[in-house]
């Protein structure tokens, strides 16, 4: 079964992303932020396939998140979507280009979510 982490510092948000994964068929781990996310990461490099990540988080945000994984060779390759509230083109832009694979505005629905997991390859 593929393994999703869930990374967002709302606990409803994380909630409801870990729902639909596990709907989709992740075993879904769940971090309050980015630097949790990162030292979950480092533990078990090859453990999860996909992060979905929000942007907006204490000690460390989801770019700054992103930017760390895409720096490290074990986890340079695993899949990252962002799922933010940020929708200005140029935080978009900035996600991707750090290396998210797709991006996602909140409020957002279960097709849209779907959509893009398989835009960014991610097979379900």
């Amino acid at each position: 079964m593929a393994k999703a982490l869930v990374v967002d510092d709302s606990r409803a948000v994380r909630m409801i992303l870990s729902g639909i994964l596990k709907k989709l068929g992740f075993e879904v781990s769940q971090a309050a932020n980015g630097r949790e996310a990162l030292e979950m990461l480092e533990a078990q490099p090859s453990a999860v396939s996909l992060v979905l990540a929000d942007w907006n988080m204490p000690e460390m945000n989801g770019l700054e998140l992103v930017k760390q994984l895409r720096q490290k060779r074990e986890l340079d390759s695993t899949v990252v979507v962002m799922v933010t509230t940020e929708t200005e083109m140029e935080q978009m832009a900035a996600a991707l280009e750090a290396g998210a694979n797709e991006y996602v505005m909140k409020p957002f629905t279960q097709d849209i979510l779907v959509e893009k997991l398989q835009l960014a390859g991610v097979q379900l």
